[in-house]
Order: C-alpha cells, then structure tokens, then sequence
C-alpha cells in the first residue's frame, strides 16, 4: 500500500478519509477548541523552529529559502520524521496546519520532505 500523506487547515471540517490526524504547528491555533479539534497527535516537535518561523513570517518570497531550511531542521529530528513515516505507512495521515495560505506553509513544506523519504 503506498504512503499517503495529505495536508488540511486545522479549521477546515474533520473528513472520514482524514486517517490519523497531526497538528504540525508549534503554537495552538488560534480560536480552536481541544475538543472539537479531533487530533490525534499534536507534533510541536516536528515543526519549524520559533526563529525560522518568525523569519519567514508566511512571506511566499521567502519560500524557497524556507524549504530549505526547514529541510536542515528536519534531517537533524529523525525521531520524529521516522515516527510520521511510520504513521503513514499504516494508513493515511493529514498534517493539519493553521495558516491562511493553503501552499506556504510547514505541512506542505513537511509533506514533500516525507514524501521524498520514501
């Protein structure tokens, strides 16, 4: 069965076909209930720093730079790479995030670093 890997908003509405559902942001998000969330694992581990995140600042110039320092923070948390890797090869997981924009963000980013793992 091949790894599937999926990003969402952390707001949008929990889906059956979500699977395992992981928050990948170092800080809560904003205005959301525990409860209502249904997260299965909240990773603060597996997100970008607080110093790269506050670099980037959800600026899409930035992106290419941000990847690849993200990618740097990544290869040094094997951990918890190995850990969503595992997770993915059991069913799908859905990296949730916070951020408005849909194509910048640290899921996405997350997302394609798993993927080229495989």
């Amino acid at each position: 069965m091949p790894m599937r890997i999926q990003t969402k908003r952390v707001y949008d509405p929990p889906q059956s076909d979500d699977g395992y559902r992981v928050l990948v942001d170092r800080v809560w998000p904003r205005n959301l209930k525990k409860e209502s969330a249904q997260i299965d694992e909240w990773l603060k581990s597996i997100a970008p720093s607080t110093e790269l995140r506050k670099w980037f600042a959800h600026d899409p110039a930035k992106w290419p730079e941000f990847k690849e320092r993200y990618y740097l923070e990544l290869r040094s948390n094997r951990e918890t790479v190995n850990h969503l890797l595992e997770k993915a090869n059991e069913s799908t997981v859905t990296l949730l995030y916070g951020a408005k924009d849909r194509e910048h963000n640290n899921a996405v980013c997350l997302k394609g670093f798993l993927e080229a793992c495989r």
